[in-house]
Parts: structure tokens; sequence; C-alpha cells
């Protein structure tokens, strides 16, 4: 059996959360995996229940949940002054080492690029980023009012473990190849390092193919041409640019899933924005937290190990192939004539 929390996050997550949980308990009901589904207080919610954007009993609670969803926080309306309203650092206080994030094109959904099926993997409990690489105070400051200082950690084992993880996923797609993406002739000892532990594991991996290019001749050669990559592993803030520049190759963040993975737990969270615009509007596309729970259970299938939910992954895949093909229930983003939960449900209804 297996358990796992429900985070709505703020604004449309109030929306999307729903349906992915919808069309997970539909496909675990199909392949008799049994799940514990606990839903947990966080964000704007959890402030007005509890007092605090992050519950201590929400955090008490993950403690014991094999993975959780999270919907988007609308962390940008959050008042600056108060420190009980802040983005919930979940990341950093689970381990969750690694951003994994599908970058996928289909036939007839609008985008710069077709036969695009790309899964990158950023690094995110080191880099550049200062809030989510620090246990106190920040990485960067300002010693007068005419210099920031910004400092960038990278360790042997962040890059070890989330290179082993790249390598790992490119097993188990048929083209089985892993790009490291760097700057190390120029930051010879950070990249350089991050380089290095690549090169490391992938002489433990002769199954898989590995290439390295360096970050900027990425960035050129992902917009003009993204279809011969897989996998592609890479830093915090590299991989916080690329992945987006990803997304809008093939039509958006609303086709961006994604999955915050550590040791024993995993995270899904679409790589959407909280949409405060559309909110309570039933617009939302709910693609994209559908998808991540799905990746969350294809993970959970892998580790456990459990084919059932290894299974219910598979059938929640075929299905939004199916209603992505069939158009008509599509939101109107994707160019289609439904809705969120529209989509949802017919999605459901083409696991069948």
């Amino acid at each position: 059996m297996l358990k796992i929390g429900i985070l709505n996050g703020d604004d449309i997550g109030l929306e999307v959360v729903p349906e992915a949980v919808k069309v997970m308990r539909a496909a675990a009901d199909r392949t008799g995996l049994v799940v514990d589904w606990l839903p947990l207080p966080i964000g704007r919610r959890g402030h007005e229940t509890h007092g605090h954007t992050m519950p201590q009993e929400t955090v008490d609670a993950l403690k014991t949940v094999d993975g959780w969803l999270q919907g988007p926080i609308g962390h940008n309306a959050y008042p600056r002054s108060d420190p009980t309203w802040i983005n919930p650092p979940l990341r950093k206080m689970f381990e969750l080492f690694a951003n994994v994030k599908p970058v996928k094109s289909y036939p007839n959904i609008a985008s710069i690029h077709k036969n695009v099926d790309i899964v990158f993997l950023r690094e995110v409990t080191e880099g550049m980023q200062s809030g989510s690489v620090t246990i106190a105070g920040t990485g960067e400051f300002r010693p007068n009012d005419d210099i920031t200082i910004g400092h960038r950690v990278i360790t042997r084992r962040g890059s070890n473990r989330v290179a082993r993880a790249a390598f790992e996923i490119a097993r188990t797609r048929a083209r089985k190849r892993v790009t490291a993406v760097h700057k190390e002739p120029v930051f010879r000892l950070a990249c350089g390092m991050f380089a290095e532990e690549c090169r490391k594991v992938a002489t433990e991996y002769p199954d898989v193919a590995f290439d390295e290019v360096l970050v900027d001749g990425f960035a050129m050669k992902l917009v003009m041409a993204p279809q011969p990559y897989d996998v592609v592993v890479t830093t915090n803030q590299f991989g916080d640019i690329l992945t987006d520049e990803g997304a809008g190759l093939v039509g958006g963040l609303g086709l961006a899933p994604g999955l915050c993975i550590g040791e024993r737990q995993a995270m899904a969270q679409a790589t959407h924005g909280s949409a405060p615009d559309i909110a309570g509007r039933n617009l939302a596309n709910p693609y994209a937290m559908i998808m991540s729970g799905k990746m969350l259970l294809e993970w959970l299938g892998h580790q456990r190990p459990l084919p059932a939910a290894l299974e219910a992954a598979r059938l929640i895949e075929r299905a939004v192939e199916r209603v992505i093909a069939d158009q008509r229930a599509l939101t109107r983003d994707l160019g289609g004539e439904g809705d969120t939960t529209t989509m949802g449900a017919a999605i459901v209804a083409a696991l069948d």
C-alpha cells in the first residue's frame, strides 16, 4: 500500500490538484493499487487554518508518506514582512535533490518543434539559488550600496546523486542517452566538479551513451534542433532556465509536469505558477498536474517496487494521449472546447 499526501496549494492549485487525484485514484482502482490519500493544509488555506503557510502538522505528516502532490503556491502575493507567510521550502527540508522535468511535443498541439521527447534533471539542493541552498540566511549579500556578492555551491555528493538519477532514468528509455550540461572551461572548479562526477557515474552505466555540451551552446541547439536529446542533467540555475526554454518549445508551462525526487520520497509538482487571474473559473489546464501525478506513481513503482503503480502510470499516460488526440475535451489553451473538470473527466473515461 502507498500513502500519498495531497497539498492543493493556492489559486488554480485548488482546481488542478483534485483533477490529478481523481485520475490517479481511477488508475489505481483499475490496477488494484491500494493508496491511502492524506489531504494536508498548505499555502493560504494552511495560514487560514493553522496560522502558517507551512503548518507543523503538515511537515510532521509528510515524514510518514511515500510521496505527495503539491499544487502551485501563490507566494508572490504573500506579505513580505510576516515570517508566517513563506514559500514552503519542502525541497530543502526533505532533501528532494533532483527536479525531473519531461518536455514532450504532441502532433496536434501547436508547438515550435515536433518529435521532442526530453527529460531534464536539475539539481535543486545546491547551486546559485540562495533561498534553497542555505540552512540560515541567504547565498547573497551586499557589503555596501555599490556591491552585491552571491555564491554558488557545488558538492561531489550533490553532483553524483543527480547524475546517477539521470542514468537510472535513461536506462528505462528507448534511446538510453545522457547529456551533461555545464560550463567547465570557464567555471573550472564548480562546473569542473559537476562534470567530473557525471563522468565517474557514466563509467558505471556502459549501456547508456554519454556526452557533454556547454550550456550556452546547448541553449542554442535546444532552440534549433532539440530532437536528438534524451535525458539532460545539469546544475540548479542552468536547469532553472533550460527547463522553461524546453517547455516553450512544446507549447508552454501548461505542458510542463515535474517531479522532485529524494532518496525515499518524491513530490509531484507542476512547473507552472498559481495563475490567480484565472483561479476559480474552471479554465486551468490540468495536464501538467495530472502528468506530475503519473510521474509520482511511476517513480514509486520503480522504487518500492510496485508493478501495480507502474501499470497505473502507464494507463494514465495512454489515457492522456487519447484525450489529446481526440482534442475536444482539452482546455482552450490547448485548442479544445473543454475546461478543467471536463478534461479531467475525459482522461478518467479514457483509462478504459
